[in-house]
């Protein structure tokens, strides 16, 4: 009896060998097959995806292109210096003749008075020299006394001085610095026009 329980627990024992080789082969297939599917879901991390952009967008601005700008507005520059040239030329300009210069005096103010019985002979001489470009702002009578010949009065050495001097010049006339009973009288070249006044003479 001893060898058959001997034989039957060999058996036994061989049986639970096999069972623990078999059921160590499925635990580790299973295994294996539990893992593959958990990673499948996580491969791609959300985290790297959005990397990427950003790195684009910093290269995507090229700091590059400010400085072509300043290159632009170096070309105004040359002009201002040509500018400087015109003032230098300025005594050579042209319309600066001797004529110009004397048409300057006739911005001096002028006033006509009468001095003869010829009713309106002040305002003839006086359209006479706004004819010619003179600045006249009065016309009157003169009474204080006989003055023998037309004449522009002025104060020496200021601009009344040129100023009678080309309105005689140029109407026949004589020129002559103010007399006594005229120094105090306003600025301005002052002329007393007399009978023997010719409406409209000019001299050359």
């Amino acid at each position: 009896m001893s060898r058959p329980m001997k034989a039957a627990g060999v058996a036994l024992v061989g049986v639970a060998v096999i069972a623990a080789v078999i059921g160590g082969i499925t635990a580790l297939g299973g295994g294996d097959g539990s893992n593959e599917a958990g990673p499948s879901g996580t491969t791609t991390p959300p985290g790297s995806s959005s990397a990427p952009p950003s790195s684009t967008s910093s290269s995507a601005t090229p700091p590059s292109t400010s400085s072509p700008a300043s290159t632009s507005p170096a070309p105004p520059s040359p002009t201002s210096p040509g500018a400087g040239q015109p003032t230098s030329a300025g005594p050579g300009q042209p319309g600066q003749p001797g004529g110009d210069q004397q048409a300057s005096n006739k911005w001096v103010t002028v006033r006509v008075f009468n001095n003869s019985t010829i009713k309106g002979l002040a305002d003839r001489a006086a359209e006479d020299f706004r004819g010619g470009g003179w600045n006249v702002n009065e016309v009157s009578n003169y009474s204080q006394g006989i003055i023998p010949t037309t004449t522009a009065f002025y104060r020496p050495g200021t601009d009344e001085e040129a100023a009678a001097k080309q309105l005689a010049q140029e109407f026949g006339i004589k020129a002559e610095p103010r007399f006594e009973g005229i120094q105090s009288a306003s600025p301005g070249v002052i002329v007393i026009v007399t009978k023997e006044y010719q409406s409209g003479h000019k001299g050359s």
